[in-house]
């Protein structure tokens, strides 16, 4: 079985809420989730990496991503899969909805690891969002306030698949 590591920023809870929740449902230990507000960027002990972040403001990262995903951008990921969740808000923030995803997948994208975990937006009520790439989100977007109704079926189904392609 791959090593999962789960890196999240989370301001609200929610954020972390799914992050322990993806964790359950994953088997990962608590010692394997860290807070990036205080983690080291020293993936070496991972096969998997989840980086997990909410959407702020116009489409920015979580305050404890902005300072992280330098590090993050600059670790040696190759060979590693990754795995991308967020929080983000439909209603409000339509044209920006889960834009930190996106933010994330740009950082990472090239740097020798396989992104997994790509959801298709079926379902999903919003206008423009920087983590729809090629016709799919490329990682798991969550609405915690709007559709929270939807939230843990759609972690459920998000780690069935990544499962599958780990």
């Amino acid at each position: 079985m791959s090593k999962i590591g789960i890196y999240f920023g989370s301001s609200t809870g929610n954020t972390q809420d799914a992050a322990e929740t993806i964790a359950s449902q994953l088997g990962v230990s608590s010692s394997d989730i860290h807070d990036v507000s205080s983690a080291k960027a020293d993936f070496s002990n991972y096969d998997v990496l989840l980086f997990g972040s909410s959407t702020w403001g116009l489409g920015d990262l979580q305050d404890d991503w902005e300072g992280f995903i330098g590090k993050a951008s600059s670790a040696d990921l190759n060979g590693k899969k990754v795995a991308i969740f967020g929080c983000g808000d439909s209603a409000s923030y339509s044209d920006t909805f889960c834009d930190a995803i996106g933010k994330i997948y740009q950082a990472v994208e090239r740097k020798g690891c396989a992104i997994i975990g790509r959801v298709s937006d079926d379902g999903y009520s919003y206008s423009s969002s920087e983590a729809f790439v090629d016709g799919k989100f490329v990682g798991l977007p969550l609405d915690a306030d709007n559709e929270s109704d939807k939230t843990n079926e759609r972690i459920s189904a998000w780690v069935s698949q990544i499962k599958g392609e780990i």
